[in-house]
């Protein structure tokens, strides 16, 4: 099986305190992979690794195939760390801003928009967006070049329920193009709808790393098996 993402040892430390310790994910082609874990388990600092916003303190990265050289981030598309979009723009010009810098076309602009069900906003401008709203904007502007490689943080973040069932749709239907997807997120009970593999991480260590069904073949202890791994069993 062709591994899109592979970190080998990943550390990142600050000073004496170190987030990531040694984490060895190995991401496969044409899936979507979730990295579980509890808030500050360190799973937002392991994409910003792969993404380069930071630099490992050591350890190496591989993307593609290849050792991790900043012009591999052409095939990949991200969200993290909240939208970062333009509040006084609409909805159409925050991605037309990225389609210029990628040359693309107003066409591109709106099968984004579509993609994500906010062709009908107008000219709406983005602050007077729901949070909701603001994330299918920021999975827009990631998809907007048909990445290889999706990278999403927490999407389901200021989601209803229908926005969330409706991600869910996306994500599956875009691996089924031959697309990998790796997100992070707290939600077991919503990964374990869509994701084909998981990682879960606690206090910086990947405890586990295979699926669902592995991890859990009774799905009444799964909750069980993922609070022991991430040490919240008393």
């Amino acid at each position: 099986m062709e591994n899109i993402v592979i970190t080998d040892a990943l550390v990142k430390s600050y000073g004496p305190f170190t987030a990531v310790k040694g984490i060895n994910l190995s991401v496969p082609k044409g899936y979507i992979y979730a990295l579980l874990g509890p808030n500050g388990a360190g799973k937002s600092t392991t994409l910003s690794l792969i993404l380069g916003l930071m630099k490992p303190s050591s350890g190496k990265i591989t993307l593609f195939g290849e050792s991790w050289q900043r012009n591999l981030l052409k095939r990949v598309g991200a969200s993290i760390n909240g939208p970062a979009l333009y509040d006084h723009l609409n909805a159409f010009e925050n991605l037309e801003v990225h389609a210029k810098m990628l040359n693309l076309k107003p066409e591109d602009v709106k099968n984004a928009l579509s993609r994500v069900n906010l062709t009908d906003t107008g000219n709406k401008p983005v602050k007077s967006f729901s949070m909701g709203m603001k994330s299918r904007l920021a999975l827009a502007i990631a998809l907007l070049d048909h990445p290889e490689l999706l990278i999403l943080d927490e999407p389901q973040n200021g989601l209803d329920p229908e926005g969330i069932r409706e991600l869910r749709d996306l994500l599956k239907a875009y691996t089924k193009e031959g697309k990998t997807v790796l997100i992070s997120s707290h939600q077991l009970g919503e990964v374990a709808k869509l994701a084909d593999y998981i990682g879960v991480i606690s206090d910086g260590n990947l405890v586990y790393q295979g699926t669902l069904r592995d991890l859990s073949p009774d799905e009444n202890r799964l909750e069980e098996k993922y609070l022991e791994l991430t040490k919240k069993v008393s």
